[in-house]
């Protein structure tokens, strides 16, 4: 509805201009508004204002001739009115609202989805944990934040390619080799000192056990390189099994698993360094190997190799983003800790170093997630084994609980996940809540087939929907599109649960106060079809957060 009264102000526009009744103006910014209070009608433009200064005429007079040639369209519109300086309030005509029933009869599961990307090519990177142990409940949030994102923009008419970065090579993969060879050798017998900064989690042990199971004593004659090695790429493909797992428990897809040694493996990291060379965006200095980061902004330039010839970590990970760049993707989205933070700055000047636009790269941060049972914090910590893990929550209280919580918040602020919440099935519980709205339509529309009734949009009296709380729950229904293409463009999936919660309080408001199977007939077949239309866009809704749609509870 909205994209249609944008079209509609746009062709206005673009006659008075014609006539030179008003000023030229870029008609591709023109956007609505949607004012808070309902008094002030449906949506409003604050064009006139705009154009006021550049016309030399007050901005209530432009608004008036928009306004006059705007009430001409009797079907589309109840009224134009013109509010304060120069605000346009339009409220459309019930009837117009009514028809957007018609649209999503017709698209069904693809009400909502749109052109809006045009195709445009998109890679969204996330989780990417180091395959050292299970998923922990951090994980699971941008899990759930990078999945619905993906989905999301999907529906919106992006080309999404969903990626997970596996961090192989690196210091932290040796002290797993040497935490499980420890553990292994403690299984028989040989009790060396535990590496200080090992993983000291139960999965170490059952790994070791599994080694053992496979290679007996063997591992004990093998040189110490060797064998931490050996360990080493056994867990390694045992954790990433177990990762792989979890996300699908999880619902969450990944397009393409993008292993970090594949950039040593075929040289991407060394030809990234000669790249940087040959284009003088690296230089020596105090025995190390500096990009100029200050050359895009960076407040200074950063070591990409160190005094002791070592790689830093953002040496592969500029190879790594040169790589999606010559991909081809024109939005690159990465999902991060919060504690990534400061790396953003220096991986724009990366990008913009590699030839692209520091616009192209775009970093979401994940802010930490508090566990709470019975008011009381629960603990986690990542190294002394005593974390809990993202399957153990997902055990507890499940799936689609789960995805739904860690999404109740914009992804940079702190979530507190309040387990007992979680598993109360009351409508305090916000996913109860709204599976329970698809479920009890569902219930109705079997108990109106049983009567012979079903939903047939063919024979809807449009004059029956178009008062009270009938027009508020399809004026719901219709923000659905405009509210899947905000979340796209602005890279914020949290409002996809917002709008959820919105409408399944409108319909259970809805039902509350109303019959929808009566004596009277054509309010019945009318209001059949408008909470099938609700049932629909709940499904539509879940599904871009990776939750089910029951159909009993």
């Amino acid at each position: 509805m909205k994209e249609q009264i944008e079209s509609l102000l746009k062709e206005t526009l673009a006659s008075l201009m014609n006539e030179e009744a008003i000023p030229s103006c870029d008609l591709s910014t023109i956007t609505l508004s949607t004012p808070a209070n309902k008094e002030f009608g449906d949506f409003a433009s604050n064009i006139a204002m705009v154009m006021a200064s550049r016309a030399k005429r007050p901005p209530r007079e432009i608004a008036g001739l928009i306004k006059e040639r705007m009430e001409r369209l009797t079907e589309t519109f109840d009224k134009v009115e013109i509010a304060g300086p120069g605000f346009i309030n339009f409220s459309v005509s019930p009837l117009m609202w009514v028809r957007v029933l018609d649209t999503v009869f017709e698209l069904k599961g693809r009400y909502g989805f749109s052109d809006f990307g045009k195709g445009e090519k998109v890679q969204v990177e996330f989780v990417s944990a180091n395959p050292t142990g299970p998923l922990h409940v951090g994980h699971g949030r941008g899990a759930a934040v990078g999945d619905t994102l993906a989905r999301i923009m999907k529906a919106a008419g992006f080309d999404v390619e969903a990626e997970y970065y596996i961090n192989d090579v690196g210091n932290q993969m040796n002290i797993l080799g040497l935490s499980v060879l420890c553990r292994y050798r403690e299984l028989l017998g040989q009790g060396d000192p535990f590496p200080d900064n090992g993983y000291q989690g139960d999965y170490i042990r059952d790994i070791a056990a599994k080694l053992r199971s496979i290679h007996g004593n063997g591992i004990l004659d093998m040189g110490e390189m060797e064998a931490i090695a050996l360990c080493r790429e056994f867990a390694s493909t045992d954790i990433l099994g177990g990762i792989k797992e979890d996300l699908a428990l999880f619902n969450v897809h990944f397009d393409n698993w993008f292993s970090e040694s594949t950039l040593y493996r075929d040289h991407k990291v060394e030809n990234t360094m000669s790249f940087l060379r040959k284009e003088d965006l690296s230089y020596e200095a105090d025995g190390a190997l500096w990009f100029r980061t200050t050359r895009y902004g960076d407040e200074k330039d950063r070591v990409l190799r160190k005094q002791d010839g070592s790689l830093t970590y953002f040496a592969p990970d500029i190879a790594y983003h040169k790589d999606k760049l010559d991909r081809g993707f024109g939005k690159i989205i990465d999902i991060w800790g919060a504690d990534h933070h400061g790396y953003v700055p220096r991986m724009k000047a990366a990008i913009e170093g590699l030839g692209a636009k520091s616009d192209n790269f775009h970093a979401l941060l994940i802010q930490l997630v508090s566990l709470v049972r019975e008011g009381q914090p629960v603990s986690m910590s990542t190294r002394s084994g005593e974390f809990v893990t993202l399957k153990e929550i997902i055990d507890e209280v499940g799936k689609d609980v789960c995805r739904y919580f860690f999404m109740m918040r914009k992804s940079d602020a702190q979530l507190v996940f309040d387990l007992d919440l979680a598993k109360k099935k009351s409508e305090e519980n916000p996913v109860y809540y709204i599976q329970y709205a698809h479920a009890r339509i569902c219930s109705i529309l079997k108990n109106a087939a049983s009567q012979g009734l079903t939903p047939d949009i063919a024979r809807l009296e449009e004059g029956m929907l178009t008062t009270g709380d009938d027009l508020e729950l399809i004026k719901t229904i219709a923000t659905y599109p405009d509210v899947v293409v905000s979340c796209a463009a602005d890279l914020e999936p949290h409002r996809i649960s917002f709008y959820l919660l919105e409408l399944a309080t409108a319909f259970h408001r809805f039902y509350n106060r109303n019959r929808v199977i009566s004596d009277d007939i054509k309010l019945t077949a009318a209001r059949l079809i408008l909470i099938a239309s609700v049932r629909q866009v709940l499904a539509n809704a879940l599904s871009l957060m990776g939750i089910d749609a029951p159909e009993s509870m």
